[in-house]
């Protein structure tokens, strides 16, 4: 039987400025990356999220990302790996207070934007990140792309890992996504989204935007919080796996004996 996670970004508003339709996506899918207030977020907000998901069963997860609220955490930035270990560290303490107040342990860490396609160029950047992961509580599972340098140095690290893919993303043929200044970044027809995952579920492969057959490790489906169609793709992503008969957990039950 065939299992996998459904992801989406969210609590990424910030102040009197909503973004993102969380409480519309949450009851969809099975782990929310929370934003933990370097990208996007802030304290009420991250409290307001975790208690959602806490209250949808929804495994929690934190999001950390460059301090960057103007750029939304895209924009790539120079910081040695000592810093990125210091502030992935602060963000997920951030949210495990959060987690704590509500009940619930926190199960992952993805790193967001700039931060999370930068680390899979940068084996010192990957390793940053992973300790700082592994220093604040060694049970987290990192999430990233299955063959990526994130996920070799997690578990270099002894770190659990789970493979992330995405619905609304298009490809490299070395498995990195297309840069969203490039056209074609962004898959936005529903029906094409859909096929593409169920591919990538069922065979473990997508289509680059070159054309090539890649191999992809496909643990935990991501749909972004903050896409136009965000809510289309999670209940139509959701629908589709089901009746192929792929049955949709959190994380941590898709990678049991795996890591």
């Amino acid at each position: 039987m065939k299992k996998v996670d459904l992801n989406c970004d969210l609590g990424e508003s910030f102040g009197n400025y909503k973004l993102g339709m969380d409480e519309q996506i949450l009851p969809l899918i099975t782990s929310a990356n929370i934003a933990c207030g370097f990208h996007a977020s802030d304290p009420v907000v991250m409290s307001r999220t975790v208690k959602m998901a806490a209250e949808s069963g929804v495994a929690a997860g934190a999001h950390p990302g460059y301090q960057d609220l103007v750029g939304f955490g895209r924009r790539n930035m120079n910081v040695a790996p000592a810093e990125v270990t210091d502030i992935v560290m602060y963000q997920i303490g951030a949210l495990e207070a959060f987690c704590r107040a509500n009940g619930i342990a926190m199960q992952h860490v993805k790193p967001h934007g700039a931060m999370y396609n930068m680390a899979e160029k940068d084996d010192k950047l990957a390793e940053a990140i992973c300790r700082g992961i592994k220093a604040v509580n060694p049970d987290l599972i990192l999430l990233g792309p299955g063959s990526g340098k994130m996920v070799k140095a997690a578990k270099a690290l002894g770190l659990k890992t789970a493979g992330e893919v995405f619905a609304d993303r298009a490809y490299m043929e070395d498995g990195t996504l297309v840069p969203r200044s490039q056209e074609g970044a962004m898959i936005t027809d529903e029906e094409e989204a859909v096929a593409r995952v169920l591919e990538m579920v069922q065979k473990g492969t997508v289509t680059a935007i070159t054309g090539k057959k890649i191999e992809v490790q496909a643990d935990s489906i991501c749909v972004h919080g903050d896409g136009q169609k965000a809510l289309l793709f999670v209940q139509k992503i959701r629908s589709e796996l089901e009746k192929a008969g792929v049955v949709i957990v959190p994380m941590k039950e898709v990678i049991v004996g795996e890591s």
